[in-house]
């Protein structure tokens, strides 16, 4: 089967963003597929490159990463969540004037077509929130 995870809860402040890491793992350690992670609402901060936990704990953003680029986990966060929130790219950044981008990579801005399409691509869209 192929899985699709909504993640709506910040890092840190909700269980959904470490349950959903925690599903994910299980899901492929199981033999099936994860196609992607969509953040929206608060679980957009998973996104932010100057999120820095204490040493000991575990870094989600990081742990995110590491799910993309050992299993080629799509993630994508809204892109009027996260500006509402202060979270962009580079290019958003310069679109609205800032001086400043927070998005890490390989995290990616999307609309919310996106998760129209992992909806549809999926056997499985598991909400975290």
């Amino acid at each position: 089967m192929e899985y699709g995870l909504l993640v709506m809860g910040a890092p840190y402040a909700s269980a959904a963003p470490h349950s959903a890491l925690r599903f994910a793992k299980a899901v492929i350690s199981s033999g099936h597929q994860v196609a992607g992670g969509f953040f929206y609402r608060e679980g957009i901060h998973n996104a932010s490159q100057l999120m820095t936990p204490p040493q000991d704990e575990l870094n989600m953003r990081e742990a995110w990463v590491a799910l993309h680029q050992e299993h080629g986990v799509a993630l994508d966060v809204c892109i009027a969540a996260a500006l509402r929130r202060g979270v962009m790219s580079e290019t958003e950044a310069k679109r609205h004037g800032q001086t400043h981008f927070n998005l890490q990579a390989p995290f990616e801005l999307t609309g919310l077509g996106q998760l129209l399409t992992l909806q549809q691509r999926c056997d499985r869209l598991i909400t975290f929130a």
